[in-house]
């Protein structure tokens, strides 16, 4: 199943815009553009013309920005042994949960439940896998509506950041390591989307997988709805220092890698 970019042009100049506080007037003024065509951008009408100019306004990468509204950019498919998505509706949107396991051991660690867990649960009886729990990586509930049937089906724990608070589950701090079977398993704070945002970051299949939750999606990132500048600072700081090879598992969209995200991202490509 394919699944679709998730956030538009507009969405990542929305995000931008209100991360950083500009209004629709401020960004005319800034850019010498009219109001209406800020307004009509904000809606989604792609102009290259006007992306150029808001790009530097927005902190954006202007050739990323425009491959953005140009639609036609899609990620490398990633197929390894060991690794497997789940993708549920939830409201008007779609949410991912990942699965991850050693292929000699049958040992699997379980990350997020999306809407709806039960294709993945039938997966891991399928494959007579071992799940040992579920690693949460914000507590925003499309990520974790079902969690409890994969408690059910499982006796598993669940384990959530300290930094989120929850009232369940076994709390951890970034940094922490967990091991099953051949696969290790690095926690990274990656917080400004949720106080306790952690990616996982996991060795021992045949390329790093990192499990991000909603710190960067393809060509985007989550909203800073704690924090836009922690969002942008974490996520560079801990997701984009890891190997180019790094596949990105998103909690929305299709799978990317680091590589990729260097040079589509309109958040993070004027770094590199």
């Amino acid at each position: 199943m394919e699944i679709s970019i998730e956030d538009l042009y507009e969405d990542v100049l929305a995000k931008s815009a209100r991360g950083l506080g500009l209004s629709a007037g401020q960004l005319a003024e800034s850019t010498g553009l009219e109001k209406e065509e800020i307004r009509g951008a904000l809606r989604g009408e792609f102009v290259e013309e006007q992306a150029r100019k808001l790009a530097p306004v927005l902190n954006l990468d202007a050739d990323a920005l425009v491959l953005l509204g140009e639609k036609y950019w899609r990620p490398l498919p990633v197929d390894i042994p060991g690794l497997a998505c789940f993708n549920t509706p939830f409201e008007d949107m779609e949410v991912n949960a990942f699965l991850l396991w050693d292929p000699a051991t049958k040992d699997a660690a379980i990350f997020d439940s999306g809407a709806d867990a039960s294709g993945m649960i039938e997966f891991i009886r399928s494959k007579a896998l071992k799940a040992h729990g579920v690693w949460v990586t914000h507590t925003h509930r499309d990520h974790i509506e079902d969690l409890q049937a994969i408690v059910k089906a499982f006796d598993c724990p669940i384990h959530v950041a300290e930094k989120e608070m929850a009232n369940f589950g076994n709390a951890f701090s970034a940094g922490t390591s967990f091991h099953l079977g051949g696969l290790h398993i690095e926690t990274r704070l990656t917080w400004g989307h949720a106080m306790g945002g952690t990616t996982f970051v996991a060795t021992g299949l045949q390329r790093p997988v990192a499990i991000v939750g909603d710190a960067l999606f393809a060509q985007s990132m989550g909203g800073g709805m704690v924090s836009y500048k922690d969002a942008l600072s974490t996520t560079f700081s801990e997701i984009f220092s890891l190997p180019e090879d790094t596949i990105i598992c998103p909690g929305h969209g299709p799978m990317t890698s680091v590589a990729e995200e260097k040079k589509v991202n309109p958040f993070f490509a004027a770094n590199f």
